[in-house]
């Protein structure tokens, strides 16, 4: 009986792991493509050369049928931080989720998987923001007695984690809120990890200065 050589064997593995790699390839350039996609987006805005909102009816007809987002957007609901203005995008590119504070819940995460298990969006932005009153609050360690404090609440381990910490400690917060709320995002199973896993989505945190308009991002593309 004749026998296969090891590299006819070796060779076959290579076939069938092609298409495997090719495809983890194509999905970590769409990834890359999109986070530019929100880089570019911010400069045009940080630089007044926005290109987004000139012709709205036409944008308008354009998306009756459906929408098609490359982006989902988690950030506070702070009427100072509109995403589609931030990142200079037209009707239809970001799927949106706010709630002060920019916290999750699993309300907001079932919209969250809708955005990229549904419409396939391939990038997650947790987007914190200078000045923020939800984590303010909770830093003040002030009460409510209503559902604000549940906000404050989901906060708390930011506040917990910079606790006894120097310097701007506003700022230190806000930022592990974002890395907090990032992190809980990416061991979301089954449909985030799993994604993640896959090489099809990415999930950056954020941090957007009020005054300047710069998106300061936790990664690089």
């Amino acid at each position: 009986m004749n026998m296969l050589s090891p590299r006819f064997y070796a060779a076959l593995f290579v076939l069938a792991l092609g298409p495997l790699i090719a495809t983890a390839a194509e999905d970590n350039n769409s990834t890359k493509n999109s986070f530019e996609k929100l880089i570019q987006g911010n400069q045009r805005y940080v630089n007044s050369t926005t290109v987004c909102h000139d012709d709205w009816i036409a944008k308008r007809v354009a998306q009756v049928e459906g929408q098609t987002p490359f982006a989902v957007i988690v950030t506070c609901s702070d009427s100072r931080v509109p995403p589609e203005i931030i990142f200079d995008q037209a009707l239809g590119a970001l799927f949106v989720v706010r709630v002060a504070g920019n916290v999750i819940d699993d309300i907001a995460l079932g919209s969250i998987e809708y955005g990229v298990d549904i419409l396939k969006a391939n990038i997650i932005l947790v987007l914190g923001h200078a000045n923020c009153g939800a984590v303010q609050a909770a830093l003040k360690g002030m009460k409510f007695d209503n559902h604000i404090q549940d906000v404050l609440a989901a906060i708390q381990p930011a506040v917990n984690a910079t606790k006894g910490q120097s310097g701007d400690l506003l700022e230190k917060t806000i930022r592990a809120n974002v890395m907090l709320v990032e992190e809980k995002l990416k061991t979301s199973k089954p449909v985030l990890a799993n994604l993640i896993e896959k090489g099809s989505l990415r999930i950056i945190g954020a941090y957007y200065d009020l005054a300047s308009g710069k998106v300061d991002y936790r990664e690089k593309p």
